[in-house]
């Protein structure tokens, strides 16, 4: 599905958003860049209280970049709502601090939403930055869903990542599309309220496109964007941290957005795979990990009446065949049990 996108001027309708927590080093490398290749958006830091030498760097080696000051460390996803009630474009860009990019970047994603009053939300190519021939785990070529609520990317199949040989050069909708670099509507987050504060990080921006899906708008990927990404910037791949809000954010997502008449069995067969996880944690040696898994599910039972609400104000809920990005069946068997190890694999269209 193409979508032709309209030309447009500078961007000095957008404002690129960096949230920054202790990230002074990221910002030191690849904050230059992002205001070199700015394209006449404004740029903007919101601190979230940071503990190291941050604010002093921003005010020593970027005067005229534009500061926000939290007054705690909220998370990713309350840091980002509080610093966008400040900030009065018309799109914004959430952009990851560990984040490098390239020529022309922002152009491409403007036009894009210039286009379709529709699309409220788009990604660029996701590319690692150690090494830029492949997709990076964040985002890749575009962000799909099992019917279990399992995320993966053209480009990346759990811990698979595939080179980018230009096979998703093309622009098209998808399920959800990264955190790390999101252009949005502000009119589109302001009326779902933004992230879902109790997820604090991770799935996060998953959870914002179900539910600009289910309120009628679209999510997009477009590939002749692409920006460099280190990833794990906060926290490592294997921390016990992350596999509890993974878990948990997990649970809470597919809970809060899944059609009625598929939400019982998807919740179903997502708690006997947690605990086929859990327990690999536990055969493994990882018990920390395994300990997160149970931790994650304790959480989410003692928050079901916070999310229930949720659930109810992200009505209308749509079904799968309903939603682009949404390969209807299992990753983990089609990961784990028939081989299957890149996108093309999936048979998906």
């Amino acid at each position: 599905m193409e979508l032709s996108a309209a030309k447009v001027g500078p961007c000095a309708d957008v404002a690129i958003v960096i949230l920054n927590w202790n990230g002074a080093g990221f910002l030191r490398r690849f904050l230059p860049g992002v205001i070199t290749h700015a394209d006449g958006a404004r740029v903007i830091v919101a601190d979230n209280a940071s503990t190291d030498d941050s604010v002093e760097l921003m005010a020593r080696e970027f005067p005229l970049v534009e500061l926000l000051l939290l007054d705690r460390n909220y998370g990713f996803c309350e840091g980002y709502n509080q610093a966008l009630k400040q900030v009065d474009s018309d799109f914004f860009v959430l952009l990851n601090s560990d984040v490098e990019v390239t020529l022309g970047w922002l152009r491409p994603l403007r036009s894009l939403l210039e286009a379709s009053p529709r699309i409220a939300a788009v990604q660029p190519k996701i590319l690692a930055h150690a090494d830029p021939t492949y997709f990076e785990y964040a985002g890749g070529g575009g962000g799909y869903l099992d019917r279990l609520g399992y995320p993966f990317c053209r480009g990346r199949l759990f811990d698979t990542l595939e080179k980018d040989h230009g096979q998703y050069d093309d622009s098209r909708p998808v399920a959800w599309a990264t955190g790390a670099c999101l252009m949005v509507r502000r009119p589109a987050w302001q009326a779902l309220g933004g992230l879902e504060p109790a997820f604090f990080a991770h799935m996060e921006e998953i959870d914002l496109c179900w539910r600009l899906w289910n309120a009628g708008h679209e999510v997009w990927y477009h590939g002749g964007s692409a920006v460099h990404h280190v990833g794990g910037g906060t926290l490592p791949k294997s921390n016990p941290r992350k596999t509890y809000l993974n878990f948990r954010n997990g649970l809470a997502l597919l809970y809060k957005n899944a059609a009625p008449g598929e939400l019982l069995s998807s919740m179903f067969q997502r708690l006997v795979l947690d605990g086929v996880a859990g327990l690999r944690f536990l055969t493994g040696g990882q018990f920390r990990n395994f300990q997160a898994v149970i931790r994650a599910h304790f959480s989410f039972y003692g928050k079901l009446a916070y999310w229930r609400r949720q659930r109810r104000a992200a009505r209308p809920h749509l079904r799968v065949a309903q939603r682009p990005g949404v390969y209807d069946g299992s990753l983990v068997w089609a990961y784990f049990a028939k081989g299957k190890r890149k996108f093309s694999d999936l048979g998906i269209k």
